[in-house]
């Protein structure tokens, strides 16, 4: 902790005297009082601490950071050009010229031994400074997210000459619960474009999640480019549910989602479900069906029906292959494989099928993430279960020693109606609306222990939904909501401040152009971007 105020000791004084020795110095401007606790921030923060005064954000504020810090520089690039599609203010970084520099945020790699969390990140607000702390890039970016939320939407005019945007000031000390924050999303049942995928990927990342899970073939649909077996798309692409044209994302296109994600430090995880919810693999290639039947497109939405043949090594030779592609293009350290509901794969095949499996993702690098069922199989403690359904499984997983990522479909499946009048969405597991989403513990749940949890996400499946529009209101707003469950410790939840900070979420959303669900369990605050003034646009 000393090392820490001595430093910001430092650099405040470097600031202090910096801005003093101006030459146009101008006479500090009057604040307004302002109360950082009261701040709708989601996730909600470790601590906040306020000093009731404000940073004077306006045309005379510079960004600067850590020169020599691996990715520092670019996060605050990113800070300046959000800044500016939110407030339209131009925000230099590290200018050389600096006679025009009044008031500086700087985003500093901090070596303090409070900040042990490659995600944790320290803000210190005053008048004429912010200093963001943070160890690495990965906490730098997360604090530039709270920093965003800080941001008014509207100026004070009132203060000067020029626009104001007043900060409150403060100190902000904060760190996640869980390293893992996902969300999952199925491309399989209707496919979803590549600009679709990045505007989820920027959502997601405003609210600090970190893991983005694409669910990439199913029945109905295969939609990752295999060079080494090209008609998994030429066939096993061209259909979706309902019948619509389908599509599926090239070697390039996959790159390009990975490079974005990677920009936001999200880490994708790509799935390929086996051995069941293969009907659309093995329409392209007949000898990997194992159903006995004779494989045709599906458009529909039942499950269960479809297998690969666990008993030939061909089958594994094309697994081989596609693990191996899928995994050169993601620098992540983890593969999904499914493996849910498998209910024609005979139990003993599908333990045979699960165990060869795991070793081809280990021999690719990956650690294998399968659906709660891959615990029956004689799997090792490195690979992860993902607890959806069977809580008998989940503790068979705990029991190998493996983690477990909580996802149960009855608490956190997006695609679940909100109640009997929601338009869009399946209840099979159960109604959710946005309290029922965020009103339960991740570290209680189920009674996993703290240190096999490895974190929380979110899967929206696809059946009912075709387009970005349908896809938004089933995951927001309850999709802000996982991610303070998965961010923020438990002291911090609870629901009667969370439907108002929630309410303050409106403008963003209504800037982003997000057909959330307007939940009538949320005062919702207008804004100058109605939907009204969007669809007019």
């Amino acid at each position: 902790m000393k090392t820490i105020v001595t430093r910001m000791l430092f650099f405040t004084s470097a600031i202090l005297a910096f801005i003093a020795c101006q030459e146009e110095k101008k006479q500090r401007i009057p604040m307004p009082e302002t109360n950082l606790a009261n701040v709708s921030l989601i996730p909600k923060p470790v601590r906040t601490i306020p000093t009731n005064s404000a940073f004077a954000l306006d045309q005379f504020t510079a960004i600067y950071t850590s020169k020599s810090a691996s990715g520092f520089e670019e996060v605050g690039k990113f800070l300046a050009d959000k800044l500016k599609s939110k407030i339209n203010l131009d925000i230099p970084v590290n200018t050389e010229t600096q006679n025009t520099v009044e008031r500086v945020i700087y985003i500093n790699q901090s070596d303090s031994l409070d900040l042990t969390d490659p995600e944790a990140y320290q803000l210190y607000i005053n008048q004429d400074s912010i200093i963001l702390n943070a160890n690495t890039a990965e906490g730098a970016f997360r604090g530039i997210q709270t920093l965003r939320q800080l941001v008014p939407e509207v100026s004070n005019d009132t203060l000067a000459e020029q626009k104001i945007w007043p900060v409150p000031s403060g100190k902000i000390t904060d760190n996640p619960a869980f390293s893992y924050r996902g969300s999952m999303l199925d491309v399989a049942r209707h496919f979803f474009s590549v600009a679709d995928v990045k505007k989820y990927i920027d959502l997601l990342s405003y609210y600090k999640i970190n893991v983005f899970h694409l669910h990439l073939s199913d029945d109905q649909g295969w939609r990752i480019e295999i060079k080494s077996w090209p008609k998994l798309t030429e066939v096993g692409g061209s259909t979706e549910v309902g019948g619509e044209a389908g599509g599926f994302y090239t070697q390039e296109d996959f790159k390009e989602i990975v490079r974005y994600a990677e920009k936001r430090y999200m880490t994708i995880i790509p799935e390929v479900d086996m051995p069941g919810h293969t009907n659309a693999a093995s329409v392209s290639y007949p000898f990997l069906n194992g159903n006995g039947k004779t494989p045709k497109l599906y458009e529909g939405m039942r499950v269960g029906f479809s297998t690969f043949d666990t008993r030939k090594d061909t089958v594994y030779a094309f697994i081989d292959d596609v693990v191996r592609e899928i995994s050169n293009m993601t620098p992540g350290p983890y593969f999904h494989i499914g493996g849910d509901e498998s209910h024609v794969t005979k139990k003993k095949d599908y333990i045979y099928f699960v165990n060869k499996v795991e070793k081809i993702v280990q021999k690719h690098g990956k650690r294998m993430i399968g659906w709660d069922e891959v615990a029956i199989a004689d799997v090792d403690s490195t690979s992860i279960s993902q607890w959806w359904a069977s809580e008998e499984n989940a503790k068979k997983a705990v029991e190998k020693g493996m983690q477990v990522i909580i996802s149960p479909a009855k608490k956190a499946y997006l695609d679940m109606q909100y109640d009997t009048l929601s338009p869009l969405g399946l209840h099979w597991a159960a109604y959710i609306p946005v309290d029922t989403a965020y009103v339960w513990s991740p570290e209680e749940y189920g009674g996993i222990p703290m240190e096999n949890i490895l974190g929380v996400e979110a899967p929206l499946w696809s059946e009912t939904i075709s387009n970005i529009d349908e896809l938004e209101y089933l995951a927001f707003p309850r999709m802000i909501g996982y991610s303070e469950l998965s961010w923020s410790i438990p002291e911090n939840r609870d629901w009667e401040d969370y439907k108002t900070r929630l309410a303050d979420q409106a403008p963003f959303l209504d800037r982003m152009n997000v057909k959330y669900y307007p939940s009538p369990l949320i005062d919702w605050k207008k804004s100058k971007y109605s939907y009204e003034t969007i669809e007019k646009d």
